[in-house]
């Protein structure tokens, strides 16, 4: 009999070491190696292993089949009952498909879930597998939803579809409900919760993470189940457990949003039937999550209030126009090094903008503190913003006022020129439905007809100079050279 040996996993990035060490040589995380007992296979038995040349045979029919003799099966999407989620998913829940879902603690992922799986018990039958609560908490939370007085209604209409709650940590337990309920959707609330008794190593740990979801995968793809399952997030805002996981499913969506304000935002960063880098935008309130029609709107201040430094741009998440409104302020530093504060735009970013205002344009910002923001708590990570950030630092430098019906959208070269940027028909036309009238972007770019007062700029010195003149102020007097 082949002896047992052991090996040291990692929790982190799930690396494999034959002796213990107290910090992973891969990921460096400390204490995170747990030990796992593995029994050789035999040689004889792998499935690598190939055959002689003498039991070679051809009777086997070949398995490998051309694009053309695969058999089309085409299946309807199925609606969440939210428009948000469908947006992000790519235009409703595939049958028989895994979503990945993770968020911060509280942020909402089981309320979201919840009320999504309550919308779909209307149609078909849904099991929620509750983990980490038990059945009277999750029954108080659907209570304060306004779950429970639903399907009661639902019941009074002799509906056979209803929503069904198990909680349960045992793999085989769930697997054997799921195999016998056959429901059309599965909710795993949540997959570092779930163990499987086979193996030695506690609930949440690579091993554990990985056989659950993989047999969980297995069984939606034969059932054609869809799984939406939770995911715990590290406090680098990863989702925890081995990179595999996120390999394994179909979607992975992450959900986000800041603790002091009331929206969130639902993510997607990787999408097997549909786009990736779509957004959707809820609201927390009383009754649970509520859908925002115009997501631009939480990101817009008060247009009627004038005040210098406010920019507004134009964010691309996905296939979504988002409008956005920036903030600076620059002010004399009592520092020998200036600061630098950026909430909602990438810290490197805002670097090289002001590197680029400082040497092209000639403002002095390096005796100067630089602070800017996004509204609302937007990340805005793309480059278009690079024109709105440029001219809300220099009016506020100058203490101007940008004319609220301006838009502006480009991306800021090294060199001080306006670079073009994509989807830019798409960004003017969300731009002029809610009311801006001029817009100032990159020249060169294709744009047909639009009810907007459009002006091409090649420089930032050019865009300033257009932004800071007119009715809401007058010509900007810094220095500029001559060969610039």
């Amino acid at each position: 009999m082949a002896k047992v040996r052991s090996i040291y996993v990692c929790n982190e990035c799930g690396a494999e070491s034959r002796q213990y060490f107290g910090k992973c040589a891969v990921c460096g995380s400390w204490n995170s190696l747990v030990e796992q007992a593995v029994e050789p296979v035999s040689t004889n038995s792998r499935p690598g292993r190939r055959k002689s040349a003498s039991k070679a045979t051809d009777s086997k029919p070949r398995l490998a089949k051309t694009f053309s003799q695969i058999v089309d099966h085409p299946q309807a999407r199925i609606g969440s009952g939210y428009d948000e989620l469908d947006r992000v998913l790519g235009g409703g829940i595939v049958p028989g498909s895994l979503v990945l879902v993770g968020g911060d603690p509280g942020i909402g992922k089981s309320t979201l879930l919840l009320q999504t799986a309550n919308q779909l018990a209307d149609r078909a039958a849904v099991l929620y597998v509750c983990a980490e609560e038990s059945g009277q908490q999750v029954k108080l939370r659907s209570q304060r939803l306004g779950i429970g007085r639903r399907q009661k209604e639902n019941r009074s209409q002799n509906s056979s579809e209803s929503l069904y709650l198990l909680p349960e940590t045992d793999l085989e337990v769930i697997l054997s409900e799921l195999e016998s309920l056959k429901p059309r959707v599965a909710v795993i609330d949540s997959i570092q919760a779930l163990f499987y008794n086979q193996l030695t190593s506690a609930p949440g740990s690579v091993s554990q993470v990985r056989e659950c979801t993989s047999a969980l995968m297995q069984l939606a793809k034969r059932e054609n189940i869809t799984l939406f399952i939770v995911g715990h997030v590290t406090k680098e805002g990863a989702i925890a457990g081995p990179k595999v996981l996120e390999h394994l499913v179909d979607t992975v969506l992450y959900f986000e949003g800041d603790r002091f304000a009331s929206h969130r935002l639902l993510r997607s960063v990787k999408n097997r039937f549909g786009a990736t880098h779509e957004l959707g935008v809820f609201e927390m309130v009383s009754q649970g999550l509520e859908e925002v029609p115009n997501p631009s709107a939480l990101f817009m201040g008060n247009r009627d209030e004038q005040v210098p430094g406010i920019s507004t741009i134009v964010a691309c998440e996905g296939s979504r126009p988002l409008v956005v409104e920036l903030q600076s302020l620059v002010s004399p530093t009592s520092y020998s090094s200036p600061r630098r504060s950026a909430t909602g735009i990438e810290y490197n970013r805002l670097l090289q903008i002001l590197a680029v205002l400082e040497k092209r344009v000639g403002i002095p910002l390096s005796k100067l503190d630089a602070y800017v923001a996004s509204s609302g708590g937007l990340n805005v990570g793309e480059p278009a913003a690079d024109l709105g950030i440029a001219i809300a630092v220099a009016a506020s430098f100058r203490d101007r006022i940008i004319d609220p019906g301006l838009v502006l959208i480009g991306e800021v070269g090294l060199g001080g020129q306006v670079r073009p940027v994509s989807q830019i028909e798409l960004r003017l036309k969300e731009a002029a439905k809610l009311g801006f009238k001029r817009a100032l972007v990159p020249k060169g770019q294709k744009i047909k007809g639009l009810p907007m007062d459009i002006t091409e700029v090649g420089r930032v010195v050019d865009a300033i100079a257009q932004a800071l003149t007119g009715q809401f102020a007058t010509a900007l007097d810094v220095q500029v050279d001559a060969d610039e």
